[in-house]
């Protein structure tokens, strides 16, 4: 999307400002000595048409940072202006508002056993409120057409394998044309090819509508296909990798840390090379 001239939009929100802008942002469950902190001052910066992967052992706040981006909880401490808008103090309306512009996407396909895949693909237009368009079956048969289920239209949940629930959730998911995507361990139920091949259809759209895609995942089997990889560990992210796939200059963010402080390392894939997180 850079290539936008000046002044240009996406959405409600300039084309060459961050889709997601987090910073110094922490968040606790829970209160006095039975709560737990999990995010400690972490900052991150998402560009349109960005895809990165978090990725982390399990607790490291991962799924915590999808769910303040993607307002569904609450911020505590610190910024999130996501989509141009920011979501500390903002109100409810705000909050849904924001909502409706990601699309989610989840381990768990989450669709609905007794609704065929194109009843699932409308889902994600009633939520928006664009169930009723005219033109609203259209754009869920041509979607899933695009995701490569255009002879699966009404086949339900138990017709169709690991991968087409999966395909049918990212139609769903994108059928409204989000600006942003959220994804949470999208290929821990698939095998490899599959997963692998979800992930590209994934970014494939992403690069065709100027999508910008935030993605949990463990899956080292996909890593290629990321622009950046930033790694977490006890609520920070520790350590960023640019992937082959990354345009010529990225934006680096890390959490607030000493200059000091070591960053440690770790091996991604060998389609990865290590980059020096900034303080």
């Amino acid at each position: 999307m850079s290539s936008l001239g000046n002044g240009a939009t996406i959405g409600s929100y300039p084309a060459d400002a961050p889709a997601v802008a987090v910073a110094s942002l922490s968040h606790r469950y829970g209160e006095g000595e039975t709560g737990r902190q999990v995010l400690f001052q972490l900052s991150l910066t998402v560009a349109p048409g960005e895809m990165v992967f978090l990725m982390g052992p399990s607790g490291c706040g991962k799924t915590t940072v999808l769910t303040l981006v993607g307002a569904l909880r609450s911020i505590q401490e610190g910024s999130a202006r996501i989509l141009g808008r920011e979501l500390n103090g903002a109100s409810e309306r705000t909050m849904v508002e924001t909502r409706r512009r990601i699309g989610f996407i989840f381990q768990n396909h989450n669709l609905h056993r007794s609704l065929t895949a194109l009843q699932n693909v409308r889902m994600g237009l009633e939520s928006q409120g664009e169930a009723g368009a005219p033109d609203a079956t259209e754009r869920c048969r041509d979607m899933l057409e695009t995701v490569g289920l255009g002879d699966h239209l009404h086949k339900r949940q138990d017709q169709l394998s690991g991968g087409q629930k999966q395909r049918v959730a990212i139609a769903r998911a994108l059928v409204s044309k989000p600006p942003l995507v959220l994804a949470d361990e999208p290929t821990a139920a698939l095998d490899k090819q599959t997963g692998y091949d979800v992930v590209a259809l994934l970014r494939r759209l992403g690069r065709e509508r100027g999508m910008t895609v935030l993605m949990v995942t463990h899956d080292n089997r996909i890593f290629d296909l990321a622009d950046r990889i930033l790694e977490m560990e006890d609520g920070c992210i520790v350590s960023q990798y640019v992937g082959r796939n990354a345009p010529d200059r990225c934006e680096h963010s890390r959490c607030a840390q000493s200059p000091t402080q070591p960053v440690p390392t770790a091996t991604v894939s060998a389609s990865a090379r290590e980059e020096p997180a900034c303080a």
